[in-house]
């Protein structure tokens, strides 16, 4: 079986993004402005077309078989409004994948955004974690290590801030996507600088931590292949010797996954060369950051099981990297 354990909902119907306009206009006049949650007219038709031909279409056609869904990562945007803000519209977009998961229940499995929101406590998200896995199903959340939006101005990932999401974590065993959104710091473009940096940043937070000691069974995995942590895994290693540190590989890698969100062979090739197998989760983020056909090869960037399979590894290597990792990451997935 094929898993790919990192899909966005990116082809949402016209209505959802109205909702959303909506609310930044209602903010305009009044940032403090609460509002209603209210209804996000969408009927099961729309969210079949969407999906039909988008989705489910290359699944089809790459080959995999089913994928841990998520709202669309840009449009989480915590640094939208106020907590009541980010509140009602992640209800809302976590309650449009339960209906895709109930759509079609062989192709798609929930995966639910946080309502983060600056300046607050996480009250909310762990309330909204409970929601999506005891009465939706879900097997995971996206937690975003910046809800500022490209500030970084939140406190780091190993603060007791954190600890009540981990709590949560741990006790529903669903592991954290950490993912940020959308930028509002023009310094970073959203997926090619602040995605990978802040994936870059949120490593390094977790390696200064204890967080990994304090929840031993604690799960994360860090998108896009690791941003740029296994390119410069020489350089981590010699941090974690420099800062007195245990090895990475005890400090840290028996609960810290990166994905296979890497869009040519050679970047893919690295990867399986220096992280080791079971850390390792396959991924496509499709339909995402990079939607086009790559001039060198004739297939798209965002095909990455076609550079596992064009891995020289062995195919239980292979095995592992598209099923017996993710289930192990994810012991809620029940397929």
């Amino acid at each position: 079986m094929i898993i790919d354990c990192h899909g966005h909902y990116t082809t949402t119907p016209p209505e959802v993004g109205e909702y959303r306009e909506a609310q930044k206009e209602a903010l305009k006049s009044d940032p403090s402005h609460k509002g209603e949650k209210g209804h996000i007219e969408v009927s099961d038709d729309q969210i079949r077309e969407s999906l039909e031909k988008n989705q489910l279409k290359l699944q089809r056609e790459r080959g995999s078989d089913v994928t841990i869904f998520s709202p669309r990562a840009s449009w989480m945007g915590p640094h939208v409004g106020n907590e009541w803000t980010s509140k009602f519209w992640t209800e809302h977009t976590n309650e449009l994948i339960y209906r895709v998961t109930q759509l079609f229940p062989d192709n798609f499995i929930g995966g639910c955004a946080l309502p983060q929101s600056p300046g607050t406590d996480l009250a909310n998200s762990v309330a909204e974690l409970e929601r999506c896995v005891t009465e939706f199903g879900f097997v995971s959340c996206n937690l975003n290590p910046d809800p500022s939006g490209g500030k970084f101005d939140s406190p780091p990932m190993g603060d007791k801030y954190w600890y009540p999401i981990y709590e949560k974590m741990v006790e529903l065993e669903v592991p954290a996507m950490i993912h940020v959104s959308g930028s509002c710091n023009p310094a970073f473009h959203s997926t090619g600088s602040y995605y990978l940096s802040a994936d870059t940043t949120a490593f390094m937070q977790l390696m200064q931590s204890t967080v990994c000691q304090d929840f031993p069974t604690i799960k994360f995995i860090i998108p896009h292949g690791g941003g740029a942590v296994p390119y410069h895994w020489g350089r981590f290693r010699g941090l974690a010797d420099m800062l007195k540190l245990p090895p990475l590989d005890e400090l840290l890698m028996n609960n810290v996954y990166f994905d296979t969100c890497v869009y040519h062979q050679k970047g893919i090739d690295m990867l399986l060369n220096v992280i080791d197998n079971k850390n390792i989760l396959f991924a496509s983020e499709m339909v995402g950051a990079v939607q086009g056909i790559d001039s060198e090869t004739g297939h798209y960037f965002d095909d990455t099981k076609r550079y596992i399979d064009n891995a020289d590894i062995p195919e239980e290597d292979k095995a592992n990297i598209f099923e017996h990792n993710i289930r192990k990451v994810f012991p809620r997935l029940k397929i």
